[in-house]
């Protein structure tokens, strides 16, 4: 009997202030305990600077901040999810998320996702899509926008190299 190849994704819903991020489990190198980022001049309040990891010193983004649910600071228990770049930035291979706790694997079956197509709910810049998976909302985060935002902004302070 032939029957479809399944279409089941590996991936983890990441915990933010206001939210939660669903990802394939292959855009996330590894999670870490959050240190205190060394500032970026002139950055916005999104951008909370650079932390450490591996040799590279990379952009921390608050996801919350970037798409306005929260105006969040890091809490007892923060962790950072450090995520592969996908929008071939050779000087920015990977980029960090700030997050409330250790990201949840999943296994994504298509079924079980169903994406919020209402008109009048607005889809936040950095936001690929609106969903809900087993009963969670949560965002599938546009990776490829939200890197560029940050090469944008590292290019203004003339900061973009992260070695």
């Amino acid at each position: 009997m032939n029957t479809p190849a399944s279409q089941d994704i590996r991936g983890v819903l990441i915990s933010v202030t206001g939210g939660k991020l669903m990802l394939p489990n292959a855009t996330v190198a590894e999670v870490i305990t959050y240190s205190n980022p060394e500032p970026v001049a002139g950055a916005p309040s999104w951008l909370l600077g650079r932390v450490r990891w591996r040799g590279w010193g990379l952009p921390i983004v608050s996801f919350s901040r970037l798409v306005g649910w929260s105006n969040e600071s890091a809490s007892l228990g923060a962790k950072v999810a450090v995520l592969k770049g996908v929008g071939n930035h050779a000087k920015m291979p990977y980029f960090a998320i700030l997050t409330q706790g250790f990201p949840r694997l999943i296994t994504i079956v298509d079924n079980e996702v169903h994406e919020n197509t209402d008109p009048e709910v607005e889809v936040p810049d950095g936001v690929w899509s609106l969903a809900e998976f087993h009963g969670d909302e949560c965002v599938v985060p546009d990776l490829e926008n939200v890197e560029q935002q940050i090469a944008d902004v590292l290019q203004g302070a003339g900061a973009m190299a992260s070695a």
